[in-house]
């Protein structure tokens, strides 16, 4: 049988709390098959997100992600879904040498206002592998049947 640890890759994340964050709750899973930990706003007052804006939202915490992982910030569908709201450089990525507080830019795609509390689900934070690339120069590249086809491209003619 598989423990919980093994699981999770013994994984650990070191995570500070800022003053921003007193009294809210530590960020958890909220289902065994979970693979995202919701991130909440740390905010004092609620912000008005306008239509067509953006706004950094704080989640009052630091984390010490190990080396060789790396956050992954993402939207929640929820939010996407019923009320317009994403994050607009989606995934965002902390890397295993940051140390700042971790921030979400939230932006409206919707056509109404939205507020974001305090303590609200905002996004969530995807721990994953990094692969690390070591680039070869050459002169030319292999081919395939894609070729150089562009945005849309996959699968299509040329012409078409």
């Amino acid at each position: 049988m598989i423990d919980r640890t093994t699981r999770l890759l013994g994984c650990e994340v070191q995570l500070r709390c800022l003053p921003n964050y007193k009294g809210l709750p530590l960020p958890q899973y909220m289902t065994e098959g979970a693979s995202g930990l919701d991130l909440l706003a740390a905010v004092t007052d609620s912000i008005q997100l306008l239509p067509g804006k953006r706004v950094l939202i704080p989640t009052g915490i630091q984390i010490a992600i190990p080396e060789g992982l790396e956050g992954q910030v993402r939207p929640r569908s929820g939010l996407a879904l019923k009320e317009g709201i994403g994050i607009l450089n989606a995934p965002g990525t902390i890397d295993s040498d940051y140390r700042g507080e971790v921030q979400v830019i939230l932006f409206n795609a919707g056509d109404t206002a939205f507020s974001v509390t305090r303590g609200m689900r905002i996004a969530q934070l995807v721990i994953t592998p990094v692969v690390k690339a070591q680039f070869v120069l050459v002169d030319n590249l292999s081919t395939t049947h894609r070729g150089e086809g562009g945005f849309g491209h996959t699968g299509c003619a040329k012409n078409e």
